[in-house]
């Protein structure tokens, strides 16, 4: 359904003359992909909706969680107690705001078939992701497609933003050649983090996004680093690498690798997510056959939860689940075959 907007809603940053009548027209016709709708990804989501983008396609795998209050705008305390999916609770929020922009949501794990079917027609990824795998299968998909992306990074008060335009400049393999071994770097749970930072990286992040979609030949191959505590804000040149893999050798690693282990434990969080066998789950019929076994069954629209063997089980439509109060993939695995089945 197209929803009329008032010629008057965007008149004030149609006057900034970088964006103008013929750059609003622009993004009015855009298509922007959105991975992970948490802290970074909740203030770009608000942000492209207001500005008027005509879609808004946005995927994450996780639940609303309390702890997720302080930084993540788009939810609230009810989000938290249900622990909706963090897209079903996104799109209620940001309808709240109105416009123009159609706003499609995916809760699911993204991978790179995934991302070959979401990424279909868009002019620009947006990173909102907590894990440097799916940003590395970002830019391997961007940049072997030719669609510019915005990378950007929060922990405590410092955070990182990358524009990358594919085969114009630096990709983040130019950037960061190889990934860190797992657990060296500081996370949000070892380190915590302070919104005044995320919504710093999310600005310049979604300040980006904008001038890719309006203006891309302009953008600069620049490396901001940013520290909220501080004040401080650097702007580090980053030319592109002759010798990249991803961007010249045309080696796309992320985006070859077959699907990942069944399980993986989601850092600092004693939750292990579980691929499921792929297809389509009967929530309806699960929770019947589970009812008189489990305890706390809860049936929404897009999960079931309960809990079970002291942990508590999330499942989704796609037959993934988060197992929480363990971070043994074994043990969660055992639960997963055990009550819905291998």
């Amino acid at each position: 359904m197209v929803v009329a907007v008032s010629t008057e809603r965007y008149t004030r940053q149609q006057r900034f003359a970088g964006l103008g009548s013929s750059g609003q027209a622009r993004l009015t016709e855009a298509r922007v992909l959105l991975v992970g709708c948490g802290a970074l990804g909740g203030h770009l989501a608000q942000s492209f909706v207001r500005c008027g983008v005509g879609s808004l396609v946005i995927v994450d795998r996780d639940v609303v969680e309390e702890t997720n209050l302080p930084r993540q705008v788009l939810f609230d305390e009810r989000h938290a107690v249900l622990r909706m999916p963090k897209v079903d609770a996104a799109a209620e929020t940001l309808a709240r705001i109105g416009g123009g922009t159609r706003v499609e949501t995916r809760a699911a794990h993204l991978d790179a078939e995934l991302l070959d079917e979401l990424g279909n027609g868009v002019d620009v990824v947006l990173d909102g992701t907590d894990n440097l795998e799916t940003r590395y299968l970002l830019n391997d998909w961007c940049v072997s497609r030719a669609v510019p992306w915005v990378y950007g990074g929060v922990v405590g008060a410092s955070g990182l933003v990358l524009p990358v335009r594919p085969g114009v400049g630096a990709c983040l393999a130019c950037a960061f050649p190889t990934p860190p071994p797992a657990g060296t770097l500081p996370t949000c749970e070892t380190a915590g983090v302070i919104q005044p930072a995320v919504a710093l990286v999310a600005a310049l992040q979604a300040a980006a996004a904008l001038h890719l979609l309006v203006d891309p030949a302009s953008v600069p191959s620049r490396l901001l680093d940013i520290d909220a505590w501080s004040l401080r804000v650097r702007e580090l040149a980053l030319p592109r690498d002759p010798q990249c893999r991803t961007c010249v050798q045309q080696e796309y690693s992320y985006l070859a690798q077959e699907r990942g282990p069944r399980a993986v434990s989601l850092c600092g969080r004693n939750t292990v997510q579980v691929r499921g066998a792929g297809g389509r789950m009967d929530l309806e019929s699960t929770a019947r056959r589970l009812q008189a076994d489990v305890r706390q069954l809860v049936r929404a629209a897009a999960l079931l939860r309960f809990d079970v063997d002291e942990v508590r089980v999330t499942l989704f439509v796609d037959g993934r689940a988060l197992i929480e109060g363990t971070s043994d993939p074994a043990r969660a695995l055992a639960v997963y075959d055990r009550w819905i089945g291998a």
